[in-house]
């Protein structure tokens, strides 16, 4: 019998700038929106793989917020 889907929102800035992270049993769907570039979906098979796409795209480099933020960040996606 199915769980169902699992939802976790890793921020939301308002409702048009957020990132939400759905479970469905072994895949994991990265549903990114933005007021600048719209929605974007990424799909990952293992949370490793979701771990390393979170850890880049949130660098310490590319990421133009304060580092606590950018840590909270990523604890978000280790507990998904």
């Amino acid at each position: 019998m199915s769980k169902g889907i699992k939802k976790v929102t890793i921020y939301k800035q308002d409702k048009w700038n957020m990132l939400n992270v759905e479970v469905h049993g072994t895949r994991i769907v990265v549903r990114v929106i933005s007021d600048q570039w719209g929605e974007d979906n990424f799909e990952f098979l293992s949370r490793p793989a979701l771990m390393h796409w979170a850890e880049e795209r949130f660098s310490v480099e590319r990421f133009q917020g304060t580092e606590e933020e950018r840590l909270q960040i990523l604890e978000a996606f280790k507990e998904v």
